[in-house]
């Protein structure tokens, strides 16, 4: 469901082996069913312009991937730092060796807010990449997030796993994550 253009002499430049980075790969998508891959940024920013392709979750999930900062990115030629903000959700290229998605969030909610939550507790440095993206293509819907959107229950039981998390990444980083309990409370 996702096309992705990206360059691993990214990953060498920014010497992603040897340092705690975790690349962002700007995300867009489509709402039609058969598109053509941009080849180059220029020729996306041209679909982006022409309402082809939007900036990945606008229209019902802006904050997962406003802290990208995609006006930034539309004139950006080298890679730039972002910070973590509340319900940041972006695609990371990370080392083999970073945290670890938690278990708890498995099928829909959660699982990528959670694992940036992590990286930026262990902090990580998010640098968006000027020349990468990928594209979500439209599909249905899973039948995790049917659930969710459905059953009361569901919903329920992931706000518990939430505040748990929360609770053991306030125990794990002390007054370091305070930052995440008082950004889940303002959102």
């Amino acid at each position: 469901y996702l096309l992705l253009l990206f360059s691993r002499k990214s990953v060498i430049q920014l010497d992603l082996a040897n340092t705690k980075k975790a690349l962002i790969v700007p995300a867009f998508e489509t709402l039609r069913y058969r598109l053509s891959f941009p080849k180059s940024k220029a020729e996306l920013l041209s679909m982006l312009d022409m309402g082809t392709l939007f900036t990945f979750r606008y229209h019902v999930w802006t904050k997962g991937h406003a802290p990208t900062n995609f006006a930034k990115w539309r004139t950006a030629t080298t890679p730039y730092r972002v910070e973590w903000e509340a319900d940041f959700e972006p695609y990371v290229v990370v080392r083999k060796d970073c945290p670890e998605y938690d278990r708890r969030f498995v099928g829909f909610g959660w699982n990528k807010v959670a694992h940036i939550m992590e990286l930026d507790a262990q902090e990580y440095e998010f640098t968006v990449l000027p020349n990468a993206y990928m594209i979500h293509m439209p599909h249905a819907p899973s039948f995790d997030i049917t659930k969710f959107r459905s059953n009361k229950q569901y919903r329920i039981c992931l706000k518990t796993l939430k505040e748990e998390f929360q609770q053991d990444m306030s125990r794990h980083y002390g007054f370091a994550a305070l930052k995440y309990l008082t950004a889940e409370n303002n959102s």
